[in-house]
């Protein structure tokens, strides 16, 4: 099993960044993907980025895409979001999941992923 922790959310200017981590822990010597997700209140969950493990491929969703970075330190078995020029439409609880997986990640589906961290809180507002 994996267990997840998230750091670095916060509250943030609008156009400023944030770096979101995602540290991973329990059985992390198989290779696994990490997605991020978040939920804005009232709204269901939305998948934002993904990477897998062997060669580190990253896909992102339309909204976010060149603005937000997805990489890994596998030494570390963490997974960064780092996050810039930030609207308020990005505030949101913001969540790092996990499957085994060597190859490839599944951006949006939350049925694929079978471990998730706690949650931090992105708030974008001036």
């Amino acid at each position: 099993q994996l267990q997840l922790v998230e750091s670095g959310g916060g509250l943030v200017q609008p156009g400023g960044s944030l770096r979101l981590s995602c540290a991973a822990s329990g059985r992390t010597s198989e290779y696994y993907a990490v997605g991020w997700f978040r939920q804005a209140p009232g709204r269901g969950y939305e998948g934002v980025a993904c990477i897998s493990q062997n060669d580190h491929s990253t896909y992102y969703r339309d909204s976010v895409e060149g603005r937000f970075t997805i990489s890994r330190d596998s030494a570390k078995n963490t997974v960064f979001l780092q996050m810039n020029s930030l609207t308020p439409e990005d505030t949101a609880a913001y969540y790092c999941a996990a499957a085994y997986s060597e190859s490839m990640c599944v951006i949006g589906s939350r049925g694929w992923y079978d471990y998730w961290g706690q949650g931090t809180w992105v708030t974008v507002s001036s």
